[in-house]
């Protein structure tokens, strides 16, 4: 495989979002952003859900239980660069599959990979209780997705000083909660799936559908490469002949 991956390759192989120093653009931080360190108690939660659900505008309101857990809605930006593996040959789930639970991807052992829109958008309905490993499974579950779900991670959205700063999220974080802490508004916290960033490409991690997918974009790439010289070439060599 080329030492040098293109544009299109790197991202799909080997992106790893190191900060952008530029104003309004992406960066992803390390640094947590602070929360309240005391659990608030139920009369906080109540009243922070009556709040919430006084500014949500779509019929997607918090639930609060006797227990004092609720429950909630939050959408999840799928921002994957590389292909997901899917098993092959298998129809969508219907409301039947969802209902019993049945998993069609244990059907099949063929496999295939493919993309996933990006900056597609899936609505989750959550337990306060339900913690980021949980959600990141149900992701994929929905999608039948096969991978390990250690390659993937979710990332808060925030804005800030004319920034859009990604917090990768502890995977024991309970996303619910944040959206609670935020308000409905997602302009001020989003939830984003991307790819668990390690710096370095590990090859061994990915599966053969998904190496040659990575080889399928190198070839297109060279070609592209390729016809681009050719042309800039052919143009020159018009102009040397010209009278």
């Amino acid at each position: 495989m080329p030492s040098e991956l293109g544009t299109e390759a790197r991202e799909a192989a080997s992106r790893s979002d190191s900060p952008v120093q530029a104003p309004t653009q992406e960066q992803n931080v390390c640094k947590p952003v602070e929360e309240p360190r005391c659990p608030p108690t139920l009369q906080e939660i109540k009243q922070k859900i009556d709040s919430y659900n006084t500014r949500e505008k779509n019929c997607l309101g918090m639930k609060l239980s006797e227990d004092g857990t609720y429950t909630g809605f939050i959408k999840v930006h799928l921002k994957l660069r590389r292909p997901v593996t899917v098993p092959a040959g298998i129809r969508p789930q219907s409301i039947y599959d969802a209902i019993k639970e049945v998993n069609l991807a244990a059907t099949t052992d063929k496999r295939t990979s493919f993309y996933l829109p990006l900056d597609a958008i899936k609505q989750l309905h959550i337990s306060s209780t339900t913690t980021v490993s949980e959600v990141i499974q149900g992701l994929l579950k929905k999608f039948m997705v096969v991978d390990n779900p250690q390659k993937f991670a979710l990332f808060k959205r925030i804005h800030k000083d004319g920034q859009v700063l990604f917090q990768k999220l502890s995977v024991a974080d309970c996303p619910l909660y944040l959206r609670l802490l935020a308000g409905p508004d997602t302009d001020v916290l989003s939830f984003v799936l991307k790819e668990n960033e390690t710096g370095e490409v590990e090859w061994d991690a990915f599966s053969i559908p998904e190496l040659q997918n990575f080889l399928t974009i190198l070839e297109k790439e060279e070609q592209d490469k390729i016809q681009q010289v050719q042309k800039k070439y052919d143009k020159f060599r018009q102009k040397l002949e010209e009278p």
